[in-house]
């Protein structure tokens, strides 16, 4: 079981990360734990796992619970063995083997004398060939570095499993392992994913928010369909208050016709009266008077509605506030844009494929690249976008534009502010004004305008370098994504599909995610590899 009580998390810059968090992770439970990028999954993770003190609150754990991050790069200057954490237990049983049965060997083997079968079955099942115990962690692929940690349950045997963005790096082999091993343990799981596939194998989802966290009976499917009633209840909610927010302003300015109407009215019979001046000017400082406490009214009324119409804006999610608004390619659907038959790259006589490759790519279509990983994928997007030339083969292109979003969103300056950056894209010399709007539409407040690029989330990047398409406005004609979703938490995932789902033009797109491909309207492919 795991237990999080009243916990409070402040960073060392004193910003409080989270504050009075509650969860119970019940024994043998397979949870989800979601929430927008920077609510503190990860954190939450690392202080279960017993890698960071809360600021306070009392954090509990059954057993010690063997935990996978997501960022691996700090284990690359250790071995296999020792990212593993049996470096000590492996020098111990192999000098127990030589003679060396001295107490301290004994400790540390601690009767784990199969710690090395153990080793051999779970590599052997993560499909970890020709990856040795005492190599460096630094010369894997990111997909094994990610099996290697995923080998140390296998390995370990705990009872609890923290798994953050486990199938982040995995291609379609890894994530099917992974998933296979999801639907047949019994391990308690508490699980940070945007993979909707992994998602939807978990029993209980855990919401992560500002509120704190909201427990969800049921697999990510379940959630969402929770979530799309509330969000549907919120979007009447706000057209209700929009509608009271007219009527009240209708209201109001009618009242002070009316009232207006009276005054003049009353002013007329008592000019005809012949009111003494004084006496006038008393009772206009009256009416006067009882004008402006109607107004004040009104006015109170109005801005009470307009405030809470404002905060429940707010609680929209943020798919509910963009739109792309991209002009259409200007190639008709159906033109070849790229025809290769046979096609090969390499270096000098070394071919990157077995055979070469036929495809075709036509202005309209949506494409994946599939393969294993370091089958060559990228290599295929450079070719396609005639950065390689073919070493074997046949290659003919037509002349069209083309935009290449990678993982590291490197079209993004980063030395540039939020705001210059849209400047980049500004090809249509909009105003200030404009530009500020578009970013607004892109959840880029106030705030942001003056941040750098290089401090931004991946995420963050992501709907950064839709907004500068759509500020540039004319979209290309073929756009390429590299593992788009990589990094992203679920909401951005979801403004990346309903992005890409505007999009009229030719999509090439890398991913493992067979959810979010389906999502996209993908139905071709090109395999490589072999």
């Amino acid at each position: 079981m795991l237990l999080l009580q009243d916990i409070t998390y402040i960073h060392p810059n004193k910003d409080a990360l989270f504050t009075g968090i509650d969860l119970i992770v019940n024994k043998h439970c397979k949870a989800a734990l979601i929430g927008n990028n920077g609510a503190g999954k990860s954190t939450l993770l690392q202080l279960l796992a017993g890698n960071l003190s809360p600021s306070s609150g009392l954090v509990k754990a059954s057993s010690r619970p063997w935990y996978v991050p997501q960022i691996l790069g700090q284990f690359n200057n250790c071995t296999v063995a020792r990212a593993l954490q049996i470096d000590g237990k492996l020098t111990a049983l192999h000098q127990i083997l030589a003679g060396e049965v001295s107490s301290e060997n004994m400790a540390l083997l601690d009767d784990d004398w199969g710690i090395e079968e153990r080793c051999t079955e779970a590599f052997a099942y993560w499909q970890l060939d020709g990856v040795d115990l005492q190599q460096a962690m630094g010369s894997l692929s990111g997909g094994q570095k990610t099996k290697v940690m995923l080998a140390g349950i296998r390995i370990h045997r705990p009872e609890i499993v923290l798994l953050d963005e486990p199938s982040n790096h995995l291609d379609m082999a890894g994530r099917a392992l992974l998933y296979q091993y999801l639907q047949t343990t019994n391990h308690t799981l508490l699980v940070v994913s945007h993979d909707r596939t992994l998602l939807n194998l978990l029993d209980t989802v855990f919401e992560l928010s500002k509120r704190g966290i909201t427990t969800y009976g049921g697999n990510y499917d379940f959630y969402a369909a929770q979530k799309a009633i509330a969000t549907e209840a919120l979007n009447n909610d706000v057209r209700n208050r929009e509608k009271e927010l007219r009527k009240a302003r209708d209201t109001e300015r009618a009242a002070m016709e009316r009232q207006q109407k009276l005054d003049a009215r009353g002013k007329k019979k008592q000019e005809k009266a012949g009111v003494p001046t004084i006496m006038m000017n008393t009772l206009r400082n009256k009416a006067e008077r009882s004008t402006a406490q109607m107004r004040g009214v009104h006015a109170e009324k109005v801005g009470d509605i307009a405030q809470k119409l404002s905060e429940l804006r707010r609680e929209l999610p943020g798919t509910d506030k963009m739109k792309m608004d991209l002009d259409n390619s200007a190639l008709h659907r159906g033109k070849v844009l790229v025809n290769a038959n046979s096609v090969n790259i390499g270096y000098g006589d070394n071919l990157l494929w077995r055979d070469g490759i036929d495809f075709k790519i036509t202005s309209g279509a949506r494409m994946a690249i599939k393969g294993p990983n370091g089958s060559g994928k990228t290599s295929l997007i450079r070719l396609v976008l005639g950065q390689l030339l073919p070493l074997a083969g046949k290659l003919d292109k037509a002349t069209f534009t083309s935009v290449y979003i990678d993982q590291d969103y490197s079209l993004i300056n980063q030395l540039l502010t939020v705001y210059g950056q849209a400047q980049q894209f500004n090809t249509g010399a909009l105003q200030e004004h404009d530009i500020k709007i578009r970013l607004n539409r892109f959840l880029f407040t106030a705030d942001d305008w003056d941040k750098s690029c290089n401090a931004l989330s991946g995420g963050e990047k992501m709907r950064l370098m839709l907004c500068c398409l759509a500020i540039g406005n004319q979209a290309p004609d073929m756009m390429i994504l590299d593992e788009p979703t990589n990094n992203l938490d679920m909401q951005n995932v979801e403004i990346l599909t309903n992005a890409i789902n505007q999009y009229r033009g030719t999509l090439l797109v890398v991913s493992h995610d067979e959810w979010f491909l389906k999502e996209i309207g993908v139905e071709e492919e090109i395999v490589v590899g072999g």
